[in-house]
């Protein structure tokens, strides 16, 4: 079965973001080559009823379901990166090799796991966790969980948008999945690495 390098679990703003500044390091880098990646996805992101009028670069009155299929569009547009719809219920193994099992049975391999499955619950099992309030959700009985300074909760294992506890707003979200991928690619790299595309001159 194939193994991916990074499983992302959840298809909001965080997970696309993620899954879009890993897919735009292909060409760049010598150690961007050959890599895939995974986003699951079970269609429940709260962007589906939302419309965005104060998102930075994005037209007022975008409906978030279109701004999602955008995002995957643009994900697409480098040819590494696979979709499935599915609720994740366990994660498994370590980092270099874990198993990623949906409620309907399939599993997934992949080196490293990215979760970013929004702030109302966590259900996930296999992996420990500090569940905590999220103190900058907006309404009460909204959660996040604990990580350290590179968003993981261990070795391989990353948290990204509201369940790493940003503020509810989609550049915020959006953020703190680039950055989540950020951290990835510089372990890659062995040095702090960022994607900036310029113009051609010609």
């Amino acid at each position: 079965m194939e193994k991916y390098d990074v499983v992302i679990i959840g298809g909001g703003a965080a997970g696309l973001s993620c899954a879009l500044t890993l897919s735009s390091s292909k060409g760049k880098f010598p150690w961007a080559e050959n890599r895939k990646y995974l986003v699951i996805d079970d269609n429940s992101s709260d962007l589906l009823k939302a419309m965005l009028n104060n998102v930075p670069g994005v037209k007022q009155g975008t409906l978030g379901k279109d701004l999602l299929k955008i995002l995957r569009e643009q994900i697409n547009s480098y040819g590494i990166t696979d979709f499935v719809d599915g609720r994740v219920e366990e994660i498994k193994g370590e980092k270099g090799n874990f198993t990623v099992k949906t409620i309907d049975g399939k599993e997934f391999h992949g080196e490293n796991v990215v979760i970013a499955t929004g702030f109302h619950e966590f259900s996930i099992k296999g992996v420990e966790v500090e569940v905590v309030p999220n103190p900058k959700a907006p309404r009460q009985g909204k959660i996040m969980i604990k990580t350290d300074e590179k968003n993981r909760v261990k070795e391989g294992v990353y948290v990204a948008g509201l369940l790493a506890g940003t503020f509810t707003m989609f550049a915020a979200a959006s953020g703190s999945g680039v950055e989540v991928a950020c951290f990835i690619m510089s372990e890659w790299a062995g040095k702090n690495v960022v994607i900036h595309d310029l113009p051609d001159p010609n």
